[in-house]
């Protein structure tokens, strides 16, 4: 069998980038972890969430693996060049640069928004990558805790949703910014209603939907792609919940996931 493509994240949101994944890479498998016995992760300590990082990626290392994507923007902001370190064989890809990349190119102002948990907007990753490949532009960041807990458990476009949505992103409208960084796989759940604040005129960039080409990208270039002609597998596992997320998934997917959801004590790890 091909190696996998393990992806992870704190909840479901990583489900975003697998979605993509299928439509660019369907011939790939893949592995998919969501720490939903953990979840969010963006409330956590830097220390917390780089041992929640080890242990999804020594469970993910329990199949034969040809990269991992890091589909959280959390443990991408603070985690990643950490684990890179210990695993200098195994390519590891974050959410943080391909956004960045995608929005330095699609801004006309330079004025660039990023929202993302408290973990992500404290570390500073997406700012700094900002400032460092153009420092001429400006980077509005905003932390929004609420909004993984409001896609986890289904309010996606509930009155109190948009109430939420408009509190938080209304200094960020008014800052002027063109250009809006979703800094966690979750929230582009949320994309209708946050559009409905800042107006058509503000590009909206999807982390999955980004690194899921930076990943193809990198495939075709380190000649990994698996060439067999058969349409991929997918397998996924929690550490907690597998009927909710099961469940759930289908607002992630675009459609119902028929396999097994498999529930493995992540602490083991």
């Amino acid at each position: 069998m091909d190696r996998y493509i393990g992806v992870f994240d704190s909840g479901l949101g990583g489900l975003t980038n697998v979605k993509e994944l299928h439509r660019l890479l369907p011939g790939e498998n893949i592995v998919y972890f969501g720490d939903t016995g953990r979840v969010p992760y963006g409330s956590r300590s830097n220390d917390t969430i780089i041992k929640y990082t080890f242990q999804d990626i020594r469970f993910l290392k329990s199949f034969p693996l040809k990269a991992i994507i890091i589909a959280c923007g959390t443990v991408s902001s603070i985690a990643l060049d950490v684990v890179r370190k210990t695993e200098p064989d195994l390519p590891i890809i974050g959410v943080v640069e391909p956004s960045v990349k995608k929005a330095i190119s699609l801004t006309k102002n330079g004025k660039i928004g990023v929202i993302g948990t408290e973990g992500t907007i404290r570390s500073g990753a997406y700012g700094d990558m900002v400032l460092k490949e153009a420092g001429n532009y400006r980077v509005f960041e905003k932390s929004c805790p609420l909004f993984v807990p409001l896609v986890e458990n289904g309010y996606i476009e509930s009155e109190a949703t948009r109430i939420i949505v408009r509190d938080y992103l209304t200094p960020l409208k008014t800052s002027g910014i063109d250009t809006l960084i979703l800094g966690c796989t979750h929230y582009p759940l949320l994309t209708d209603v946050i559009r409905e604040v800042m107006g058509d005129e503000v590009s909206l960039i999807s982390p999955g939907v980004e690194t899921a080409a930076w990943a193809k990208s990198y495939l075709e270039e380190e000649g990994l792609l698996n060439t067999s002609g058969k349409v991929g597998e997918t397998e996924y596992y929690v550490s907690d919940g597998a009927d909710k997320f099961a469940r759930l998934a289908e607002n992630f997917l675009g459609s119902p996931i028929y396999e097994d959801v498999k529930k493995i004590d992540i602490e083991s790890w």
